[in-house]
């Protein structure tokens, strides 16, 4: 039975869904003002993976990921300018072209990482008037004051009732202590008060009506919204990338239980950072590669491309809930540790069954089954996957012998983990090396077929040429006891 970290108990907990057979899940999505990042991937991909291993389990899945199109401020999460209107204005646009933009250039980039689109991708911008309602609901209900067209929450009265800074394990004399006092902040009771709506200076150019102001709603306010119009008041799963624990998940959790009187999420899951020389990697630290640049190898700290199968492959290696240190190297190997990988599967699909079954190929799917429970552990389900790569070549080189129904079972286990749960395109990229070897196989298997005459011919120094000139130009080239396989 699967079991998940859950952030608010700091411990795992068997998954069990409110509704049998259903699973609401939530995930923070971007801000749509830049080209996503490696930072950026981590998150959608830890959490395709928990999609894609609900689903392989049963559930019917209603996976909500919101895109932030409005209210993200810089400075601070009340303060300073929005990140959207500020490239609009730089970049002489409307706020809405910029959004469409960027949202456009994170689904391709989805796209090419083999992450599922989710269910419903709800904007902030759209969802202005259930917005307003609920920040109606936390006035009334006391948690809640005006100050010169806006209004934020009270964190002390709030306090008073609830716990609040439970996710992250602060408590309020802590936050008190570590708020820093801004300049603009006079409004506010507390500096550690955050904001539900804010009024909109004159030259903000993204704004809307509502009872208290001409303005906008505060950043934290859009995942508490969305959340409970698409997911219902009381939801299974809410997620998100470790930084957005404090103060971004604490404020989702204390206005929906200013505005409902009670928690709305079962299961808080984050997953940890993407870390540059052991700083994070991020557009405020300015140390940031973006998927493009990984793809194409252009930025200063990559040796080379890499392909978008090898991206999701360096993630996978790693436990969702622990830190990747970047670097090119580490991404070198990822590309070796995957090309392994689809050679394996390359070399599965090939094989044929023989009468009995010497490899030890027994229990994979279980041994895989039981790591995906243990919290989503991705890196033993590949070590797994890594093991059984070992029989696979021990069959296709004739010391191993597999029967028909173990092999089959075989093929199942490798397409289920590999392939639909793990998301990694096999048969793709060319090895690992994101190279599409079309062009080349006709003309590859014409020179390895006139290799293979020569051996017969016992012209070895036709053979060894022919082979030497081909691992010169970065082809891998394995002989098999049907011929051969190759792969750039």
């Amino acid at each position: 039975m699967l079991q998940i970290y859950n952030t608010l108990s700091r411990q795992k907990e068997y998954f069990r869904p409110i509704h049998e057979g259903h699973v609401g899940m939530y995930v923070c999505g971007p801000t749509v003002y830049g080209d996503a990042h490696l930072g950026h991937a981590r998150p959608a991909i830890t959490f395709d993976l928990l999609y894609r291993y609900l689903m392989h389990l049963g559930y019917k899945v209603r996976y909500v990921r919101n895109i932030t199109d409005v209210g993200h401020l810089e400075h601070d999460a009340d303060e300073g300018e929005d990140k959207i209107a500020k490239k609009a204005r730089l970049e002489q646009l409307e706020p809405m072209e910029v959004v469409q933009y960027y949202t456009n250039r994170y689904h391709h980039d989805m796209e090419s990482l083999n992450v599922l689109p989710p269910s419903i991708e709800p904007h902030a911008s759209g969802h202005i008037i259930e917005q307003i309602a609920f920040v109606k609901r936390i006035l009334e209900n006391g948690y809640a004051y005006i100050s010169n067209g806006s209004v934020y929450m009270d964190v002390e009265k709030y306090a008073k009732d609830y716990h609040y800074g439970k996710l992250s394990g602060r408590n309020l004399d802590e936050i008190v202590t570590d708020t820093r006092e801004l300049d603009g902040q006079q409004e506010k009771r507390h500096s550690y008060d955050f904001a539900l709506w804010k009024k909109a200076a004159p030259e903000h150019i993204m704004h809307w009506p509502s009872p208290w102001s001409e303005g906008f709603p505060g950043w934290h306010m859009e995942c508490s919204t969305m959340g409970t119009k698409y997911l219902g008041e009381e939801f299974d799963i809410h997620g998100g990338g470790m930084d957005l624990m404090f103060p971004h998940h604490e404020a989702e959790i204390a206005q929906s239980c200013a505005a409902l009187g009670h928690d709305s999420v079962r299961y808080w899951m984050h997953n940890n950072m993407i870390t540059i020389a052991g700083k994070k990697m991020g557009k405020s630290y300015h140390n940031f590669i973006t998927l493009e640049q990984f793809f194409k190898g252009e930025h200063e700290l990559l040796s080379k491309p890499f392909s978008p199968m090898t991206i999701r492959f360096f993630i996978l290696m790693a436990h969702y809930r622990s830190t990747v240190d970047f670097s090119s190297e580490a991404l070198e190997a990822a590309e070796k540790g995957f090309a392994r990988l689809q050679d394996a599967y390359a070399r599965l699909m090939k094989s044929q069954p023989s009468a009995t079954t010497t490899a030890d190929v027994a229990g994979l799917n279980q041994r895989c089954i039981d790591a995906m429970d243990d919290d989503l552990n991705s890196p033993i389900v590949l070590q797994h996957l890594f093991d059984s790569a070992k029989q696979i070549n021990s069959i296709a080189d004739g010391k191993a012998t597999i029967n028909a129904t173990d092999l089959e079972e075989l093929k199942a286990t490798w397409h289920t983990f590999a392939i639909e749960i793990l998301g990694l395109r096999l048969e793709d990229d060319a090895a690992g090396s994101g190279t599409d070897t079309t062009p080349y196989k006709g003309a590859i298997d014409m020179l390895l077929n006139m290799r293979l005459e020569a051996k017969r011919n016992k012209d070895w120094a036709t053979s060894d040429k022919i082979r030497n000139e081909l691992t010169a130009l970065g082809f891998t080239i394995k002989d098999t006891k049907d011929g051969f396989e190759w792969s750039l």
